[in-house]
C-alpha cells in the first residue's frame, strides 16, 4: 500500500533503561488524498492529537494511537483540507505517527459492510462509536440522520455529529462528520430545522438554511449553540464562532441542560425548543433561532426531549400532543406553543436497547407520518465500529382500553427488504419447530407469528436458547415488562420479529408494544428456533428472507 511521506519532528523525549518509553511529536503533511488513516489499539491510553493549519488549530481530539500492531483502523475525511498543509501534533508515543497514512480509500474498505458482525439491515457507521440520533430532518428528497459519534475509536469519546442521508429510510450513505468539537465543548445531542422564512438571516434567496441546534458540553457546564448549512447539511458554519445562545446553568443550578429539540409552531408563528433541564423538559420560544425566551417546565423526564402532535386514530379533528423522554416514556396532553399540560400519567410503548429516540422534522404534509429512529444500544463485538440505529418506525396514537396510547411499527419502506419464504397456519409447537429447522443458520430474517396459549399460562419463542418472546399470562409480563393485551381475556399474542446479525427487534400486537435486544445465542444450545409452552397453538407462522441494505 502506497503511503505518503511524512516529515516527523521530535519535540520531546523520555529515555529510560536505554529504551524509548514515550514521545511527544508532530508531523507535517500536505493533504493530497481524501482520507487520513489512523492505527488504533484499545490497550493504549488516550492522548491528545491536534491539527494545525497556518499556525491556527483547526481540530483537537483524543485518540488511542497504536505504537505497535493496530487492532483496527479509523479515518478522518480530509476533503475540506485537500491541497493544504496540516501539522499534526500528538502527546503520546511517537511511534504511532509513522503509521498514519493518507489514501483515497479507508483502511479495510474492500471488506466494508461485509464484516462478521456488521448488521445487514440496520444503520451502522463505517468506523467508530455511535449513540443518540440527532438532527433528524427531511429536505429536498433526503432523510438526514445526524448522530452522536466518536470517529476515532469504538468507545464513547470526542462527541461529534456524524452524518448519513437516505432517500428511502432504508439505504444510507455516510457523509463526512458534520460538527466537530470546539473550544466551547464537545458536540452533544440536538435537532435540525429548515428555516424556510429565513427568520434567522442565515439563508440566501432561494436557499433556506438548514439550522442545527446542539448542546456544547464542557467540564463546567452545558450550553446550547447554533450552526447552519447552505449546502444540504454537507458543511456547517457555527453561529457566533460557536458561542452559546442559551446558558441556563445559573437558572437551574445544574450543568445538566441539554439536547435541544426545536420545531416551528405554526399557530403562533414562532420556534419552540424543548430542552432537558435538571428534572424535566423546559419550553423556550424564539422568533429567529438565536434569541430564546424561557416559558415553562414539565418535570419527570431525563434527556433527549421530543414534543409533537398526532391525530388520534387518524382523526384530524382530534389531536393530542406527546411529550417524550430518552427512556421512551411519554405523556399525552395539550400544548399552546408555550406550555405543555399533561392529561395522563407517564406511559411506555417500547423498551430494551432503544434510547434517545427522535422524530423527523419537515416531513411533507402529503406524507403526514411521524417517523422515529432510536439508538440501539447493541455492541458489535470485535468490530472497528460499535452500536447501531434501530429500524425507523411510524408512531401513531390510538384509543385503547387504557386510554390514548402510542403505537409503533416499522415504516412501510422497510418491507422492500423482506421476501416471503414460507407460510403455515394452525400448527402444534413441535410441528412449527420442525418446519423452522431450515432457517437455523440464517444470519438475518423476519418471522411473523400468532401464538395461542391454550392450556398454558406461560409460553414463548426462543432462538438457540435466547428468549425472543416470553409471555406470562398469569402475571401479564412480556420479556420482563408488564403487558396487558387489548382484549383482557385474550389467549393470543402476535409478534413481528426482525432478526439481524447482532440484534433482535420485536413488535407485539400491531405495534402496541415493542422491544429490542442484543442477539445472544447460547452456543451450547442446538434448538435453533423453538416455540415452547404447554399445548400451545401456532395459529400463524410466516418466514421472510432479508436483503442487505449495503452495496
Amino acid at each position: 500500500m502506497m503511503k505518503s511521506i511524512l516529515k516527523v519532528t521530535l519535540t520531546s523525549a523520555m529515555i529510560l533503561c536505554c529504551s524509548i518509553s514515550s514521545f511527544a511529536a508532530d508531523i507535517t503533511i500536505k493533504i493530497t488524498k481524501q482520507y487520513l488513516n489512523f492505527p488504533i489499539s484499545q490497550k493504549t491510553d488516550r492522548k491528545i492529537m491536534k491539527f494545525e493549519m497556518g499556525g491556527k488549530e483547526v481540530r483537537e481530539f483524543k485518540i488511542r494511537l497504536a505504537s505497535g500492531e493496530p487492532e483496527y483502523w479509523v479515518f478522518s475525511d480530509m476533503t475540506a483540507y485537500r491541497g493544504k498543509t496540516i501539522k499534526i501534533s500528538y502527546d503520546g508515543d511517537a511511534a504511532g505517527l509513522s503509521k498514519i497514512y493518507q489514501d483515497d480509500k479507508i483502511a479495510g474498505q474492500d471488506s466494508l459492510y461485509q464484516e462478521k458482525n456488521r448488521p445487514q439491515f440496520h444503520f451502522t457507521t463505517k468506523r467508530g462509536w455511535i449513540n443518540d440520533p440527532n438532527g433528524l430532518v427531511f429536505y429536498e428528497g433526503e432523510y438526514h440522520l445526524f448522530y452522536q459519534h466518536n470517529p476515532y475509536e469504538r468507545e464513547w469519546e470526542n462527541m461529534s455529529w456524524g452524518h448519513a442521508v437516505s432517500k428511502d429510510l432504508v439505504h444510507w450513505e455516510e457523509l463526512p462528520v458534520a460538527l466537530h468539537p470546539d473550544k466551547v465543548g464537545t458536540m452533544f445531542s440536538g435537532s435540525a430545522v429548515i428555516d424556510y422564512d429565513n427568520t434567522s438571516g442565515f439563508g440566501k434567496p432561494g436557499k433556506p438554511a438548514m439550522v442545527a441546534l446542539y448542546t456544547a458540553d464542557n467540564p463546567d457546564r452545558e450550553v446550547q449553540c447554533v450552526a447552519y448549512s447552505l449546502d444540504k447539511g454537507r458543511t456547517f458554519t457555527k453561529y457566533n464562532d460557536g458561542k452559546p445562545v442559551i446558558d441556563s446553568k445559573e437558572k437551574w443550578n445544574s450543568r445538566d441542560t441539554r439536547d435541544p429539540r426545536v420545531f416551528w409552531y405554526k399557530p403562533g408563528k414562532h420556534w419552540v425548543m424543548a430542552l432537558n433541564e435538571r428534572d424535566g423538559h423546559s419550553i423556550y420560544t424564539s422568533a429567529n433561532l438565536k434569541e430564546w425566551k424561557y416559558e415553562s417546565h414539565t418535570s419527570g423526564f431525563w434527556e433527549c426531549p421530543d414534543l409533537f402532535e398526532l391525530a388520534v386514530d387518524g382523526d384530524q379533528n382530534n389531536k393530542k400532543w406527546v411529550m417524550y423522554g430518552a427512556s421512551n416514556t411519554y405523556m399525552i396532553g395539550s400544548f399552546d406553543g408555550k406550555t405543555f399540560k399533561p392529561e395522563s400519567g407517564k406511559h411506555y410503548f417500547s423498551s430494551g436497547s432503544i434510547y434517545a429516540a427522535q422524530t423527523y422534522n419537515n416531513i411533507p404534509e402529503s406524507d403526514g407520518r411521524r417517523i422515529q429512529i432510536g439508538w440501539g444500544r447493541v455492541p458489535q463485538q470485535g468490530m472497528a465500529f460499535n452500536n447501531m440505529m434501530l429500524l425507523p418506525t411510524e408512531l401513531t396514537l390510538k384509543k385503547t382500553k387504557d386510554g390514548i396510547r402510542l403505537y409503533s411499527l416499522p415504516v412501510k419502506e422497510v418491507s422492500q427488504l423482506f421476501t416471503p419464504a414460507q407460510k403455515w397456519t394452525d400448527l402444534k409447537s413441535d410441528d412449527a419447530n420442525e418446519k423452522l429447522k431450515e432457517f437455523y443458520n440464517a444470519d438475518r430474517l423476519r418471522i411473523k407469528t400468532t401464538i395461542k396459549l391454550s392450556h398454558a399460562t406461560e409460553a414463548g419463542f426462543n432462538l438457540f436458547g435466547q428468549r425472543l418472546v416470553g409471555y406470562d399470562l398469569n402475571f401479564n409480563m412480556l420479556n420482563g415488562m408488564f403487558y396487558s393485551p387489548q382484549d383482557p381475556t385474550s389467549m393470543e399474542l402476535t409478534a413481528d420479529i426482525y432478526v439481524d446479525r447482532t440484534s433482535v427487534e420485536v413488535f407485539i400486537d400491531g405495534g402496541a408494544y415493542s422491544y429490542s435486544m442484543e442477539r445472544k445465542p447460547d452456543l451450547n444450545n442446538k434448538e435453533g428456533f423453538h416455540f415452547w409452552g404447554n399445548n400451545i397453538e401456532v395459529k400463524n407462522l410466516e418466514v421472510f428472507t432479508a436483503k442487505s441494505i449495503w452495496k
